[in-house]
C-alpha cells in the first residue's frame, strides 16, 4: 500500500473508532479482522489512542492500521511513530496537508468543498476525504461534483449508516465510506466483541 487510492480499495468500509481505554483497541481491531475488515482507521480523539495505535501495529499486523482526526501538523508524526500506516485529516490546512505528506505515509485528506478538492488535486492528491458526508449534501453533492472532477475519488465519512451506505458506495467517485456504526461505543464498553464481528461481516458484504 502506497498510495490514497490504494487506501480505497482495502474494504467498502473503513470502520472509524474511537478508543477510550487502549486495552481495548486489539480486541476491537481482532473483532473486525474476524468480520472481514481488514483495515481500522483509530482517531485521534481521546488520550489513549497513540497507545492503542501501537497495540494494534504491534498485536495485530493482518489488520491496516491508521490515524484519524489528524488536525495539528505534530499529530501527523506521533501517528507515524505510533506505527500507523496511513492518516486521514478532516480537512485540509497547508501546514497539515505538509506534516502528512513529511511522515512519507499515503493519507485521505478532507474535503468537504470544490475548491478544497481542487487545492488537493493541485497538490497530487486523487483520494480525498469527503467530510462530514452527511452534513456537505451526501450522495446529490458527489454526484453533482463527479463531471467537473472527474480524476478524484472519495472516501465520505460522517453520518453514513449501513441502510445510506449503498448508495455512497454506487457512485463511481466513491472508493470506500467511513463509518463508525460498526464499533458502537456502548459494544466496546460492554467487552461485547462478537457484536462488531457481526457488523464488520455485515459491512464487508456491502
Amino acid at each position: 500500500m502506497t498510495t490514497g487510492q490504494d487506501l480505497l480499495e482495502l474494504s467498502p468500509v473503513m470502520p472509524v473508532v474511537v478508543i477510550d481505554d487502549a486495552a481495548d483497541a486489539v480486541p476491537t481491531a481482532r473483532a473486525l479482522l474476524a468480520g472481514g475488515i481488514g483495515v481500522i482507521e483509530l482517531t485521534l480523539r481521546t488520550p489513549a489512542a497513540l497507545s492503542a495505535i501501537e497495540r494494534v501495529a504491534a498485536e495485530v499486523p493482518d489488520i491496516v492500521i491508521g490515524a484519524g482526526t489528524v488536525t495539528a501538523p505534530d499529530q501527523a508524526k506521533q501517528a507515524a511513530d505510533a506505527g500507523a500506516k496511513f492518516l486521514v485529516t478532516p480537512g485540509c490546512t497547508d501546514a497539515v496537508v505538509d506534516a502528512c505528506f513529511g511522515t512519507g505515509l499515503p493519507f485521505l485528506p478532507g474535503a468537504s468543498t470544490v475548491s478544497e478538492a481542487m487545492r488537493l488535486a493541485e497538490r497530487g492528491l486523487s483520494a480525498l476525504k469527503f467530510f462530514p458526508a452527511e452534513a456537505s449534501g451526501g450522495v446529490a453533492y458527489l454526484k453533482s461534483i463527479a463531471g467537473p472532477l472527474p480524476s478524484l475519488k472519495f472516501c465520505p465519512t460522517g453520518g453514513i449508516t449501513v441502510a445510506s451506505a449503498p448508495s455512497y458506495l454506487a457512485l463511481p467517485n466513491v472508493g470506500c465510506i467511513g463509518g463508525s456504526w460498526l464499533t458502537p461505543k456502548s459494544s466496546i464498553d460492554a467487552g461485547d466483541f462478537a457484536a462488531i464481528e457481526k457488523l464488520a461481516a455485515e459491512a464487508a458484504k456491502l
